[in-house]
């Protein structure tokens, strides 16, 4: 990244919960102020400032001259609307995935930001984690027979960050990360809402038929855990190492969104990770349609 802009491009961060606040602080490091300068926030809330930061309507993020990007952090119903509004107005847009809550809405939300010219990116934190990064590897060049992950947190609550399909999205990102496309195949939810907790079983297939299992079971009292069990023709991998804290994600994930801005990025590169982002929204979406006709 040694191509200056001709001026900084002006940011505003939407929504400053945990995502909001730690793109708030990674605005102000050193080397993103080579590139951007934060503007403002939006907020519902009245807060006034924060971290010695103005808050601003949105209507005003919206209108100024000042603001090139937002940032939208919000919780994940409200994301298509405020992309809408910033692509309509001309900023360019990185979002916390997903980026919408239906295949249909994010495709919307692609053609405009193309018709617009604008750079629409989501975030995947999850492809920068240790984590991921150790999978990588394990996996690369063997073939799998079958395989899982599970994972299990407290409960969320889905009018504001969507059906599990999509809430989840990163645990379906990592799959098709790490063994190409996937077809779907079947799914089941239980659901006691009474109780507060919901277990949606996804069945998926490989491009060479071979059996991956999605769960997602949230609770009242579930510990925030993903375990896995790939079995290939050479072994299987049981577990992901505990690596600690993965450090800056969130910077790293930002440095990628500078790159787009600076026109860095290959038109190759751009089109798959579409193609990967689209997929795995397809993929959710399919998950929901067939679970709400189960219901």
């Amino acid at each position: 990244m040694n191509t200056e802009p001709k001026r900084k491009f002006g940011v505003v961060v939407v929504g400053v919960g945990r995502a909001g606040s730690v793109r708030i602080r990674d605005l102000k490091d050193p080397d993103s102020s080579a590139f951007l300068n934060l503007i403002g926030f939006v907020s519902r809330r009245e807060l006034g400032s924060l971290d010695n930061v103005r808050q601003i309507s949105l209507e005003d993020a919206l209108r100024s001259q000042e603001v090139d990007v937002a940032y939208i952090c919000s919780e994940s119903s409200s994301h298509e609307d405020y992309i809408r509004q910033f692509l309509q107005a001309g900023k360019h847009v990185l979002v916390e995935y997903p980026m919408a809550l239906s295949f249909a809405a994010a495709q919307e939300l692609w053609e405009l930001a193309a018709q617009k010219g604008r750079v629409l990116h989501e975030e995947h934190i999850e492809l920068l984690m240790e984590e991921f990064e150790f999978l990588r590897r394990e996996v690369a060049g063997k073939e799998l027979l079958e395989g899982s992950l599970c994972f299990t947190a407290s409960p969320l609550e889905e009018e504001k960050f969507g059906f599990p399909a999509f809430s989840g999205i990163s645990r379906l990102t990592w799959l098709v990360s790490l063994f190409g496309e996937l077809s779907f195949i079947s799914a089941t939810m239980e659901d006691r809402k009474e109780d507060q907790y919901m277990k949606m079983t996804v069945q998926l297939e490989t491009q060479n038929k071979r059996p991956l299992s999605w769960i997602e079971e949230k609770g009242p009292g579930l510990k925030r855990n993903r375990q896995i069990s790939f079995h290939f023709k050479s072994g299987s991998l049981e577990e992901v190492p505990n690596v600690g804290v993965n450090k800056n994600i969130f910077l790293k994930d930002q440095d990628i969104f500078i790159q787009k801005l600076l026109g860095q990025v290959s038109a190759e590169d751009l089109a798959a990770e579409k193609k990967r982002i689209m997929h795995c929204l397809g993929l959710a979406s399919d998950i929901q349609r067939l679970c709400h006709r189960k219901q």
